[in-house]
This record gives structure tokens, sequence and C-alpha cells, in this order.
């Protein structure tokens, strides 16, 4: 078998090298040693190729012969220079690669060599080959020289990995990661290498989800991955600014600037998507963002439902920080001006009320200002963070002149029985809530309209309403869309709105109760014979239930101590077990009946975490991490977006192994006939159900406090 190596480059030598050069070459290659999970056999391969390399180059006869055949398949440089004067340079000319002819004994070592000298993309084209047939009964120095081959395989996957990183092109260096890494799974073999190549997956994801998400909306796929890589990131985070672990290497300051970073690459609904459901946790961070995906697209859009969503998140945020402006800019875009103008009053940051007032003289309130501030606001500051609005150009007059804009704040409910979330500070006295207020454009200008009072045959308003002007201009000023929650420093709490009451106590209407006349003595002496008569009554019952309990217990079995169990007819007071149930974990030695009993265990747990109930015990009873992390994470997915699964399996154990480096490490291949029927908001999804009868899955166990469990899975074809 020919390899490309030539003993110049064993050596790391150049053709001009001395006597002196090459000795010292031979012992610093010589002395250094490869990584310590290669075996002997690996070792002496290598030590081999060098060896004979310094042999040929000592002997000064030998180094001429070999320097004949090397330059003479070369062309020289006088010879290039004569060609390419006299005519010009073939095209379909390949350039010289000086190579070797080893034994398959050498294979190893010249793999090895290859690896250190960085020739990555070689040692996979010339060592998989090898690895196509797995004999029967191999001595076990070849078993060692298979092992060493993998291992020198895997090593390249990572190491082409990291330098696909390098050079920026993240989902080949996944790839590449995770060829390396299924390549021992397969082989059940090093189980540290592969932690360091699931490390580099881990520190890798970051990477991927930004190029995936960055990618045109046309491939949706790639986007949707990436989008649900990102979820992966956040359940195991336990959300934004969770305290969780997704082995990463970055810590929550580091994440959030990679949510803003990512946020420009997302539409508006992706985000309301994600950040939505992270604000349930509960996440401050999340709601922020959800607010300000709610509110970019219900203006947008022309859809009030939305700002209204927004403006009622905002209410959870009123006790961390001051958010009255985005509650006057919802109230405002959904018609409620007076609701608007008492949370400007409420508001405490300086700048942007300094503006709304500068645009607002002249005028009896500060609506004309605000509706500047926030529709620069919202153009500027909030659109530019989504992906599909960053060009989107709109106004209050487009917004407002929308007949359906104003038939859907018809429609929405009345907020007046509900808790006023413009909270007043402690020293401002609360006010009565008045009607909320319609808006629509009239004569090119926003205008209110009561809601109580306006009919549809009205075209003018009440000389008493205000007029709102769009009008020009830019806020001096930058209020973006930033993921960082300051604390309010200026609101101390948020007391509900009760009206005062009187100095005195009681209201100063309130009617005097009347005297009221003494009772007279024929009434008296009937309500005395009345409740004298009770009494006794009382007394009689007590006696005959006292007799009856003697009686009772006198001539019964005595009574029994302490507290007794409660037992049903109907239910047992132990659970049976069931006799078809088999036991979810396994102990004792794996073979081929208990590897069937953890394999059907895994499939029936992984039916009810992906059922109509969503159920994920038994996923913790069979499965450890990685594999319990994931599909945990996929159970909870599927809870959120309303989908589940109705499975059907049917299972045959094909082989079991031992690992040969950890006694409490096996693997297991089986022939697994899965049939999944989706269903999606209650419907059939028959787009995403299969049925595949011959999927081939190798299963990595642990024997963990002496129990069986799945640590991870590959699916071989």
């Amino acid at each position: 078998m020919r390899i490309p190596l030539d003993y110049y480059r064993i050596l790391g030598l150049p053709i001009q090298a001395n006597a002196d050069q090459l000795q010292q070459a031979h012992r610093d290659r010589a002395m250094q040693l490869p990584r310590r999970e290669y075996s002997e056999v690996a070792i002496a391969a290598r030590k081999q190729l060098i060896d004979e390399a310094y042999v040929v180059l000592s002997n000064p006869e030998q180094r001429q012969a070999y320097d004949a055949t090397f330059l003479g398949a070369a062309p020289s440089p006088e010879a290039e220079s004569e060609t390419s004067s006299s005519s010009p340079p073939s095209s379909t000319a390949e350039p010289f690669t000086p190579s070797l002819n080893i034994d398959n004994e050498q294979l190893v070592g010249a793999l090895l060599i290859l690896l250190e000298l960085g020739e990555y993309e070689l040692v996979l084209k010339y060592g998989r080959p090898s690895l196509n047939s797995k004999p029967q009964n191999a001595e076990k120095d070849q078993q060692l020289a298979r092992a060493d081959i993998v291992l020198t395989l895997a090593l390249a996957c990572m190491e082409l990995g990291r330098e696909q990183w390098q050079q920026g092109s993240y989902e080949n260096a996944a790839e590449s990661l995770e060829t390396g890494q299924k390549l021992l799974l397969q082989e059940g073999l090093f189980a540290s290498v592969r932690g360091e190549i699931q490390a580099d997956i881990y520190k890798l994801r970051p990477y991927r989800i930004l190029e995936l998400v960055a990618q045109p909306e046309e491939k949706a796929t790639q986007r949707r991955k990436g989008i649900q890589m990102l979820r992966d990131m956040l359940q195991e985070r336990g959300g934004i600014d969770g305290p969780g672990n997704d082995q990463s290497g970055l810590g929550i300051d580091d994440f959030l600037l990679f949510i803003q970073q990512l946020r420009g690459y997302l539409t508006a609904k992706e985000q309301q998507s994600i950040f939505e459901t992270e604000a349930l946790r509960p996440s401050a961070v999340a709601t922020y963002l959800a607010v300000y995906a709610l509110l970019a697209q219900g203006f947008a859009e022309h859809k009030p439902a939305l700002i209204a969503r927004s403006k009622r998140m905002l209410v959870r945020l009123g006790s961390r920080q001051d958010v009255h402006l985005e509650q006057a800019v919802c109230a405002l875009l959904l018609g409620q001006t007076e609701e608007a103008s008492r949370a400007l009053e409420l508001s405490q940051e300086y700048e942007p009320l300094a503006f709304i007032r500068e645009h607002s003289q002249g005028s009896p309130d500060l609506l004309p200002g605000l509706c500047l501030y926030g529709e620069r606001w919202l153009q500027e500051e909030v659109f530019p963070h989504f992906r599909d609005l960053k060009n989107r150009q709109s106004s209050l007059k487009d917004y407002f002149a929308d007949e359906r804009i104003q038939t859907e704040l018809e429609a929405l409910p009345s907020e007046s029985e509900e808790i006023d979330e413009w909270a007043a500070l402690p020293n401002q006295r609360a006010t009565v809530r008045p009607e909320p207020t319609a808006l629509k454009v009239e004569n090119g200008n926003v205008v209110p309209v009561n809601r109580s009072t306006r009919t549809p045959a009205q075209t003018a308003t009440p000389a008493s309403e205000r007029q709102l002007a769009v009008v020009g201009g830019k806020p001096p000023l930058a209020r973006g869309g930033t993921a960082t929650l300051t604390p309010n420093s200026g609101v101390s709490s948020r007391p509900a709105s009760i009206p005062p009451h009187p100095p005195n106590g009681r209201s100063s209407t309130a009617p005097t109760p009347p005297n009221r006349a003494g009772r007279s003595p024929k009434n008296s002496r009937f309500l005395l014979i009345g409740a004298v008569g009770i009494l006794g009554l009382g007394l009689l019952l007590f006696l005959v239930s006292r007799t009856l309990t003697w009686l009772e217990g006198a001539f019964s079995e005595p009574l029994l101590q302490g507290e007794q169990p409660q037992v049903q007819l109907d239910r047992p007071p132990v659970e049976i077990p069931d006799p078809d149930l088999q036991p979810t974990t396994v102990t004792g030695e794996l073979n081929q009946q208990s590897a069937r009993q953890i394999v059907q265990s895994w499939l029936d747990a992984k039916s009810e975490a992906l059922g109509r109930e969503h159920r994920t015990e038994r996923l913790e009873e069979i499965l450890v991490d990685p594999a319990l992390s994931r599909w945990r994470s996929q159970s909870q997915q599927a809870r959120q977006e309303n989908w589940y699964a109705e499975h059907e399996h049917s299972l045959q154990i094909e082989s079991v192994e031992m690992s040969q480096l950890n006694p409490n490490q096996g693997f297991v291949e089986a022939i697994v006939s899965e049939k999944a029927t989706f269903f999606e908001n209650g419907q059939l999804d028959s787009a995403s159900s299969y049925n595949d009868p011959n999927l081939r899955v190798r299963y990595e166990l642990i024997r963990q406090d002496n129990q069986w469990r799945i640590q991870d899975m590959v699916v071989l074809r």
C-alpha cells in the first residue's frame, strides 16, 4: 500500500539537511511520543518508520540513491524553467507527490505520522477503508492496531473540526467533530477522547446557531435547526439568566450578549415564540424581550391584540424597573390616552420626558410629544432588532387609518374592573380611571374618540377632545432594545389605588342609626321560655348519644389502636404490579435478555415522554446524561408546541459487547421497528408520521449503582 510520505517529511527535514541535522531530528522524533491512549503496537510501527528513514538518509550511498529516485520523479528547477519558456504549462498536469510503499502492519504508524504532520484529510482518506471489514477471530495485535486506527481517525476528525472552527466554517466543524464521536461510539472505545470531542461540540453550539439563523429565510430547515439548538441551550441553562450549565463556556453576561447579537437574525414572530416561552420560567429579561417582539409585531402588522399582550406583560416588570414609558406607548397604541398620560406622569426617565415635553409645548397635555417619541422609538430603536422589520416603515397615521384597528380596539375587553397597573407613587393621589379612549385619523391627524359615546355615524369629535398631531423629528436620546434590565431605584413600591378615607375614619354623609326602644316584658318572657326549652332538648340529646356509645362498646369487639390505613373496596391499599410489566432498572450482568429489557424500557419511556401526557418520569429511570437531557428537552418542547406522537415498537437484539477498558460500560446493537403517528393541536399530522421497520441502533450503556442505564445512542442506518 502506498502512502503519500517520504523520509524527509517523516523526520521533518529539508532535502538539504546535513548529517548533524539528521541525527538531531531522529533523536527528537524518537523522543516525541504520541498520546497515552495509543498501544505499543502503534508506537512500535511509528518508530519503525522513523528508524527506517534515518537508516536510509544517514547512509551516504543509500541517501544518494534515494535522492536520485526522489528528485528524478520531480522535475528540477532548470527543467521547469526550460519547459515554461518553450511551451505553456499543461493545465492537466498534477503536482508530484512522493510516496512510500508500506506493509499493513505499518499502516497505523504511517497514519500516526500523517496526523502529527497535520494531514487530517489524508488520515481519513487512507484510514477509513481499513475499518470496512472487522475480522471475527483477529489476534490481539490486530485488535489493538484496529483500535489505534480508530483513535487516529477520531483525532483527525477532532483536529480538522478545530481547524474549520478557526476558519469560521462552523457547521462543517460540527460535522467533523460528530463524525469522530460517532466513530468512537460505534467501536465503543476511548471515552476520554469522546469527552474532549463532546466538549468542543458544546462550545461550538453558539457559533453554529449564529451561522444557521443567519441563513436566508428560504433555507427554513437550517434556520429551524438553529432555533432548536438555541431552545436546547436555554433549557440546559434554565433560562436566559438561569444558573444552569450548558457546557458552552458562556457566563450569564456573555450569554446575554450572545442573545443580543442573535436577535438581529431572528424575525419578530420567532423572537415572540422563544421569549414568551422563556418568560414563563419566570425571567425578567425574557419578559422584556417578549414585550419588544409583541409590541413591534402589533405596530408593524396593525394587530392591537399583540400590543395588549405586551402591555399586560409589562405589569410584571413594574416592580423591578421603571417601565412606565413603555406602558405609555402601549396605551397610546391601544387608544387609551388618559392611561398614557398617567403613565408618563409616573415615569422617572429624564431624557425621554424632556424630549416629550419639548415637543408638547402649546398643548394641554404630553400626548403630541408621546406620539412623536413612540413612533420614532419603535422605528429607530425597536424595529432594527428584528430581521423582518429592520427595513420596515410604519407610522401612527397609517396605524390608526387602518379600519381594522378601530374594529379591533372596539372588540378589546374593558379594563375598568382590573387591578390598576398605573399604580401611583406614595406621594401621588390615586384617581378614578376613566373609560378607555379610542383614536382615529381625521384630516391627517390622530384624534381621540370616546368609546362609550361614539357611534358609527359620527364624523366629528367633541370640542373638548384633544387633537394629537403626528409630526416629524428625531428624539435626542438612545433608548434601544437592550437585554440588560436595570432595577428601578425611584419607585419603592406599587400600592393599590384605594380612595382615601375621611380623617375621622367614617363617611361624613353616613346616616346615624336611630335609637331603639326597649323591649316589652311580655316579649322577654317568651324569649326566656324558648331559651330554656332549647337547652333542655340539647341536654337530652347528649345523654342519649352517650348511652348509645356505651352500649356499642360493651357488645362489640375491641377497637384498633393507632392510625389505621384507609382501605377501599375498589382500590387495593398497596399497588399490585402488573405481571407483564418489565422493571425499568436492570442489575447484574449484561446479556441478551437484560439488554432486551433495558432497550424495551427505553422505548416505553420514549413513548410516554412524547405521548399525549408528555410524562418524563421513566426517562430518569433508564437514561443518564447526555441522552437524558436531550430527550427531556424534546419532551418539554413537544408540550410547549402542543404536539405528541403515538409509537409502536418491535425489537430484536443483534449483539451485546462489554468494553475492554471499562467493566461498567457495554454496547448493544439492536434492530428496532418504529411506527410513529404524530398529532399537532389535536389533529393528525400525516406529513410528520412515519413507519421505519429496520432501524439499526447502537446503544452505549453504563452501570451506575449496580444498575444499567443508557448513556447515549446512535442510529447506524
